[in-house]
């Protein structure tokens, strides 16, 4: 059985936690971040790339860069707005209306669970990594507001990157969590979760181990991204007034332009003005053109006034579902990395009038969450109740074209509610069952989650047979429809998979490439690791032979010496010809000829040993000393080089320079001290 972890598959960032000895421990990834951008990518050798490495590549390789993808998770290509469209790479509609993203790289498109599912799998093989065992189940979150579309997809991209999704788990409900596990007192809190791309916001009773959802509200299409597209439009409206040249249009130029914003929001939180330079962001006729221009918080906050007013009505939304006033809010945690701007703490102070908690990391409470729901499905964690919430209305389609609610919004989860329902026609003998979501009175209007038939019902006249529908919703917040003819005792029942835009088949196909596709990255990798192992091992003996040339002379082991140096460049050679086979045998060669070169030297180091020991009663008696040290060629301070002994050890039986007796210090010239008295002068003071 394999570890069960807990997941933020976010839009800009996603994290990983689990559960260690009673404690939610985050996970830092392969470049020892603790949160991964939820970026895929594709280099020019074809590679997949993951995270940080994908992000980098985003201005030269902008339509072969994917990010923001979470905002198309099941969802129709119609139901995207412009904005939403206006992205560096290519989304089209394919023939069922779903969303298909382009890579011209590989020639291939992709659904955007399948780009989700990257991301998940690399965020469960760098806990695997830091686990020592394999990852196998997940708990994910989503945002509360997600359909039920949006939360099958969610769980298709799970199970398409390998994992068993043990529960899909609403974000402010996962960051209610890991707020108030250790709390006892009885607390209602106010979870305000605004992210890269959703925003939701939830209430929630808090204490003694019981978390009850009371109401959730929010916008699946609010963000920090589309604070960012503000600053966006304000720079391409002044370079184009200014150059008549709208970067909107380039890709390149557009994708700069969204870091150059988000830097520049990052920055406003921390100061009241920044300056944006984009030095040759394009080029025209009379040459390259650059963008420099400051903006100033005032500025910044003018531009996005409309936006705050949309984070307004969820808040006031959930207030009103929970019959609560905001004076009943005991504390507001403040959750996604877009509530560090200023604006955004003020508005919550305003709206509820209470300064926000600050003592959770808004980057990673959600995922520590989801690791404590883990710990609770794995029974690491006992005597903790959660209790959930649907965020949207079920439905029926009626004849008439409104849809009659069966399970309001903010109903406790699991739910089971049913009504009965008859034809509309005489002698009708089958029946369909259009499910929808929404608050709308209008079926028109809202979002339709599937159609099926109920057949077989015996000919009677309109309203006599008795058609009984049923809506199951999980505690995944995953709906199960059945419709039963009372009178045959006929049934006919599905799991509302087709909004997900995925069929099974689709998703047992999508499993099964990124099967094939995890092997064929694991046999680059393992390539890439051998080219590296092979260079460290040409530069490791290459620094071995020069050292042994200082401590023991050229002439030490001279033809093992010269049988090393023909195998790195023989390692060279295969590695610039790209040949593993050679790749393979030319770095054994090396590896053993360097152990047989390693062995030698030891061997004189033992000798050595044994002869200082039992050598030195000899010197003692006899006086002499049988040794020849070898040698070496050492350069001088000039460039030339001369001959010179050494000891085993390195010891210099000669000094050079400097004469240790006379103090002389000129270059190149050695004296040595007479051994005779009479040969000094007296009268002159100096040697004869």
């Amino acid at each position: 059985m394999g570890k069960v972890v807990g997941i933020d598959l976010g839009t800009t960032n996603s994290v990983v936690a689990v559960m260690e000895g009673g404690k939610p421990v985050v996970i830092a990834n392969a470049e020892g971040m603790r949160t991964t951008p939820s970026v895929v990518g594709f280099s020019k050798e074809g590679e997949r790339i993951v995270g940080q490495m994908a992000r980098r590549q985003t201005v030269l390789n902008p339509q072969n860069t994917f990010y923001g993808v979470k905002r198309f998770i099941g969802r129709k290509y119609a139901e995207l707005s412009p904005e939403s469209k206006r992205i560096p790479y290519t989304i089209r509609k394919d023939e069922e209306g779903n969303i298909k993203i382009k890579c011209p790289r590989l020639n291939k498109e992709f659904a955007p669970e399948e780009i989700s599912a990257m991301v998940l799998k690399k965020l469960a093989d760098d806990a695997s990594r830091y686990l020592g065992e394999a990852v196998t189940g997940a708990v994910i979150t989503v945002p509360a507001y997600f359909n039920d579309s949006q939360r099958q997809a969610t769980r298709d991209a799970g199970r398409i990157a390998g994992l068993e999704v043990k529960r899909i788990l609403n974000e402010p409900t996962a960051a209610a969590l890991a707020y108030g596990l250790d709390r006892r007192e009885s607390q209602t809190i106010l979870v305000f979760d605004l992210g890269g791309g959703t925003f939701d916001v939830s209430i929630l009773e808090v204490g003694d181990g019981v978390f009850e959802v009371k109401s959730t509200s929010g916008d699946t299409q609010l963000g920090g991204n589309d604070f960012d597209e503000k600053i966006v439009d304000w720079l391409a409206e002044q370079f184009l007034e200014a150059e008549e040249v709208d970067l909107r249009r380039d890709r390149q130029a557009l994708q700069r332009l969204m870091e150059a914003a988000e830097k520049a929001k990052i920055e406003l939180s921390g100061v009241t003005v920044t300056d944006i330079n984009l030095p040759f962001i394009t080029a025209t006729a009379d040459g390259p053109k650059h963008l420099e221009t400051r903006l100033t918080r005032s500025q910044f906050e003018d531009l996005c006034s409309d936006l705050l007013g949309r984070v307004r009505t969820p808040v006031k939304r959930a207030l009103a579902d929970a019959n609560f006033r905001p004076v009943d809010i005991d504390e507001v945690v403040l959750v996604g990395g877009s509530t560090r701007m200023p604006m955004v703490e003020q508005l919550v102070r305003h709206l509820i009038g209470r300064e926000p908690n600050q003592n959770v990391n808004p980057d990673e409470v959600v995922a520590v969450g989801a690791a404590i729901q883990a710990g609770i499905l794995g029974g690491e964690l006992k005597d903790v109740l959660l209790l959930d919430v649907t965020p949207l209305s079920l439905g029926l389609e009626n004849s008439s074209g409104v849809m009659k609610k069966l399970i309001p919004r903010n109903t406790t989860i699991p739910v089971r509610r049913s009504d009965i329902f008859s034809t509309s026609e005489n002698n009708q003998t089958s029946v369909e069952v259009h499910v929808l979501q929404g608050e709308r009175d209008m079926a028109g209007d809202n979002k339709s989650l599937g159609r099926f038939k109920l057949t077989g019902i015996p000919p009677a006249p309109r309203g006599i047979p008795q058609v009984q529908v049923a809506f199951d919703i999980d505690a995944n917040g995953i709906l199960l429809v059945t419709a039963l003819d009372r009178t045959t005792g006929r049934e006919q029942s599905i799991t509302v998979q087709g909004a997900s835009t995925l069929s099974e088949a689709e998703v047992n196909r999508m499993i099964q490439e990124a099967e094939e596709y995890a092997e064929i990255d694991r046999e680059r990798k393992e390539r890439v690791e051998k080219r590296t192992r092979s260079e460290a091992l040409t530069i490791a003996a290459e620094r071995q032979l020069r050292e042994i040339s200082l401590d023991f002379g050229m002439q030490f082991a001279r033809g093992r010496r010269q049988r090393i140096e023909s195998l790195i460049r023989a390692v060279r050679e295969s590695l610039a010809q790209n040949n593993d086979r050679l790749i393979d045998q030319s770095y054994a060669d090396l590896q053993d000829a360097l152990y047989e070169l390693n062995r030698e030297v030891r061997q004189y180091y033992s000798e050595e040993e044994d002869d200082d020991l039992f050598g030195s009663i000899r010197r003692v008696f006899t006086g002499d000393d049988d040794r020849e040290p070898p040698r070496e060629i050492i350069r001088d301070g000039y460039g030339g080089s001369r001959s010179d002994t050494r000891t085993p050890y390195g010891r210099e039986r000669e000094e050079y320079g400097r004469d240790r007796y006379s103090g002389d210090s000129r270059r190149g010239e050695r004296r040595s001290r007479p051994t005779y008295q009479d040969n000094w002068d007296d009268d002159d003071d100096k040697w004869l």
